[in-house]
């Protein structure tokens, strides 16, 4: 005879508990929160140790020449005209790590207050051990500065020189491989020293020699 297996719905009910028992096994989330936060922190080890090993050394800024067009002061109330020409040299020094260069903008200011409006220079992507050369013409129009600006520059044009001041912010990202890492606020600070006569110059004023900048990440 064959033989039937008939369940009862008490059967039935107390397989179909167990069966909801083990969903909402506290014992099961806590081995799946374990696995996973394993694996990150293993992924997150991973990608620091292969920082750590190439550690990527921060580009390298230099101002190669920087010439005044324009540099125009108006009283009551204190406005600046300007107008100026950069060129920077930025290199990467890293041999194994590229450096994406995004959102980075630039200006000039003078005895601590800009007198030019920031300008973007376009992204580019940085490769190992190279170099570019970054250009850049900004103007300052009607630029409000403080009332003691005026006597600052006349003790500068007594003195012979004038001193200005680069600034370069933005963002770089770093690239080993296909691994691209986060974004980096870069901040960068260029000093640019010049003559500054007591007459009005024929052209414009210009820095003798470049000079290394000073890069924060």
């Amino acid at each position: 005879m064959t033989q039937i297996d008939i369940r009862s719905p008490k059967h039935c009910a107390q397989k179909q508990a167990r069966f909801y028992d083990n969903i909402d096994n506290p014992k099961l989330y806590k081995k799946l929160f374990f696995a996973l936060s394993t694996l990150f922190t293993t992924l997150l080890s991973l990608i620091l140790l292969v920082y750590l090993l190439l550690h990527p050394t921060k580009p390298r800024f230099s101002l190669q020449q920087a010439q005044i067009y324009q540099l125009n002061l108006s009283t009551n109330p204190q406005l600046i005209n300007s107008s100026i020409q950069l060129t920077l040299v930025a290199t990467n020094p890293n041999t194994k790590v590229g450096i994406y260069y995004d959102g980075l903008r630039v200006y000039v200011t003078y005895k601590g207050q800009q007198i030019t409006l920031d300008s973007p220079l376009p992204p580019f992507y940085q490769g190992h051990q190279d170099t570019n050369l970054l250009t850049a013409s900004l103007v300052g129009s009607s630029i409000p500065v403080a009332p003691s600006f005026g006597y600052e520059v006349g003790r500068d044009q007594s003195a012979g020189k004038l001193a200005i001041s680069v600034k370069v912010n933005g963002r770089v990202r770093w690239k080993v491989g296909t691994w691209v890492s986060s974004n980096y606020r870069i901040n960068v600070n260029c000093v640019a020293v010049m003559d500054f006569g007591p007459t009005i110059p024929t052209g414009p004023l210009s820095s003798k020699q470049g000079s290394q900048c000073s890069t924060s990440l």
